[in-house]
């Protein structure tokens, strides 16, 4: 990974370009602090890393059930949940019929 300063990105934006081209990642800095990462353009990226993205998101504002993402991703649900908690995410996974037994007994 190449590590590229916001002064030289503005002198010299070919030094970007020839990162990308060659399919390495670059670290963007500000005064030696970390501000972004740029990553070349290819199919994976729009179809796993995007997606993946874009899914998670969808899943922590509540617009999808831990049911829906792992389906949209293609995986199963206990590796959703291993991604999601790798990824800081709170998750809760239950099976409500089971919990509807349990809930008889105490009325």
């Amino acid at each position: 990974m190449q590590t590229i300063g916001i002064k030289d990105l503005q002198i010299n934006p070919a030094v970007l370009t020839r990162s990308l081209e060659s399919n390495n990642y670059a670290m963007i800095t500000k005064r030696s602090k970390p501000i972004g990462l740029a990553v070349s353009f290819n199919e994976k990226i729009i179809d796993k890393g995007l997606k993946t993205a874009l899914m998670i998101d969808a899943y922590q504002k509540g617009y999808l059930s831990l049911g829906q993402l792992s389906k949209a991703l293609d995986i199963h649900t206990k590796k959703a949940l291993k991604m999601l908690a790798l990824m800081g995410v709170n998750s809760i996974d239950y099976d409500f019929a089971d919990d509807m037994k349990y809930m008889d007994s105490f009325l």
